[in-house]
């Protein structure tokens, strides 16, 4: 039987390099985060041998279930709770992770934004009850809302959705493609806006603006950076709303872990990594710190730019372009959370439940904001260093998966966005972070009264605290990398590896560092699979979107 191309030249390259001694495997994936956990899981069923290699204990990276060891039977979540649209994602059908027992909620009253005078401006997935909820505050408003829900939709489910689930366009290409269609047109039109000026153009009411900034923009997004204006109204318009997973978002981790191992996948966890081994310039493997040597015809790395380029690869095999463009990937100044995790005699119990009592079913509540301008205050704590007045998010997730807790029991989180450099210097947050979850805690109080009698445990986690656990959210950034100076789609991470595969033969990328960004999206995983399984001459027999087809199809259709 004839070899591939692909096949011949992987075949060939290991003959040469003399690395073909056992273990050897045809891909080691770097990292165990939930994009490489996909990407291993499709190249899996593939037939090709995959070996994950971790320094954490638990594969997963964010996604993690904690147990509470002073109050047996609590879990938390100390990174990943709420998931956007997972059950619909491409790769969730495409694993049968429902048949391992994977489950997803979406509950109705998805978020709810409780106002210090007790009202509250409510999203459910509902689009009417979400109109009507808006209406109370702005007529206009509700209008606006369902006005560019309706615009968006098309261009969600037509461009948008195709376009995170595909290798990125060429942003020449890309713009010709948009900009032959009607649809594509109003969405480049749309998107030179930033975030700021579409909601003070499109909508008035400053509770209303200062809603949609924050639940559709500021947990992603630079709100002051052009080129994302339309991410406000395609969130609006996407049918997929917030989502827990049951049991925790662990069990997302081992549903993907299942599979793996289904289709002979391995994993080595617990193990530091040296170094990226290379032969004549090409990737060819990895060595751990204890010195041992694993060898593969392809390496993928789920972690950041700086720590693939700079710190693993030998200086001969990284050009200095490409030092300098590794280097220079830039991350959020807005994205370092700060965590607050409690567990309690009974759930919160909100003031403003007393005339709103659907609110006690809220799924996410934000809590602290108001007014539009608190969002420039914000921006200049942040560029200061220092902490802002609290704007706070968060769930009880026991009072939708009661499994999380034991009877009588409840657990609860709060997170805020806080600087990683707090006054200048990260090492800050070891003195100030008990202090500041305490400060979090009555703040919360002043919404759920209940909270001041029912608090039996808590503990708080930093931006610091986030970056030692996992390191590849350098900065304590949960993104994995800066949307601004175009570090989206084709030039992301950086321009030259913004496809999946890297300027280093035999090295690719999978983790949020590349398109479509950070997440739980699983896309970035789900996109370098179709590009590996090209590659390597394997059948990609999953059916992902046809991107430059389906945006030439709307230019047919005008």
């Amino acid at each position: 039987m004839a070899t591939s191309p692909p096949q011949f030249f992987f075949a060939l390259a290991a003959a040469l390099t003399g690395y073909s001694r056992i273990p050897h495997h045809d891909v080691i994936l770097l990292g165990t985060g939930h994009n490489a956990l996909v990407l291993q899981a499709y190249l899996a069923r593939c037939g090709l041998r995959t070996l994950a290699v971790d320094r954490a204990s638990e594969p997963g990276g964010g996604l993690r279930t904690e147990a509470n060891p002073r109050i047996p039977g609590c879990t938390h979540h100390p990174h990943s709770f709420f998931h956007r649209a997972i059950t619909r994602m491409p790769w969730f059908r495409d694993l049968e992770l429902d048949r391992h027992g994977v489950r997803y909620l979406e509950p109705p009253l998805n978020v709810a934004m409780l106002l210090r005078d007790g009202r509250a401006l409510e999203w459910w997935t509902d689009l009417d009850r979400t109109a009507a909820s808006f209406a109370q505050f702005s007529r206009k408003d509700a209008d606006a809302l369902r006005r560019w829900t309706e615009e968006f939709r098309p261009i969600v489910e037509q461009i948008l959705i195709p376009e995170a689930q595909s290798p990125p366009l060429e942003p020449g290409r890309r713009r010709a493609l948009l900009s032959a269609s009607k649809l594509g047109r109003r969405l480049l039109e749309v998107s030179a806006l930033s975030p700021l000026e579409f909601v003070t153009r499109k909508f008035e009411h400053d509770a209303v603006r200062a809603g949609l900034l924050f639940f559709n923009g500021l947990r992603e997004v630079d709100l002051r950076q052009p080129g994302f204006g339309h991410a406000i109204p395609a969130l609006l318009a996407s049918p997929a709303k917030a989502q827990m997973c049951v049991g925790g978002s662990g069990n997302l981790a081992r549903g993907l872990i299942a599979d793996i191992t289904e289709h002979g996948g391995e994993m080595r966890l617990g193990v530091g990594l040296q170094r990226i081994l290379t032969r004549q310039g090409r990737a060819v493997g990895v060595e751990l710190t204890t010195g041992e040597q694993l060898t593969s015809d392809l390496v993928v790395s789920g972690l950041n730019p700086q720590q693939t380029f700079l710190d693993l690869l030998p200086d001969e095999d990284v050009t200095a372009d490409l030092r300098a463009r590794a280097g220079n990937f830039h991350y959020n100044l807005l994205a370092p959370l700060f965590a607050l995790n409690v567990t309690l005699s009974e759930p919160p119990r909100w003031a403003a439940a007393a005339s709103r009592p659907e609110l006690q079913q809220a799924f996410m509540f934000i809590a602290g904001l108001d007014r539009y301008g608190q969002f420039h205050e914000i921006v200049a704590a942040h560029e200061r260093g220092e902490i802002p007045p609290p704007v706070a998010w968060g769930a009880c997730p026991t009072l939708f998966d009661p499994t999380q807790a034991p009877p009588g029991r409840h657990v609860a989180f709060l997170w805020e966005k806080l600087p990683y450099a707090l006054h200048g210097d990260a090492a800050s947050w070891d003195q100030a972070r008990e202090a500041r979850g305490r400060e979090l805690l009555a703040k919360w109080t002043e919404y759920a009264p209940n909270l001041a009698g029912s608090v039996l445990d808590a503990y708080s986690r930093s931006p610091l605290d986030i970056e030692r656990s996992l390191p590849n959210m350098a900065r304590g950034d949960l993104l994995i990398g800066s949307f601004a100076n175009d570090q989206v789609g084709w030039n992301r991470p950086f321009p030259g590896a913004g496809t999946y595969r890297t300027p280093v033969p035999g090295l690719y990328l999978c983790g949020g560092s590349t398109h479509p960004g950070g997440n739980v999206t699983g896309l970035c995983g789900y996109n370098a699979a179709r590009v590996i399984a090209a590659d390597t001459g394997k059948a990609i027999w999953w059916q992902p979107p046809d991107l430059e087809r389906a945006l030439a199809t709307l230019a047919d259709a005008g």
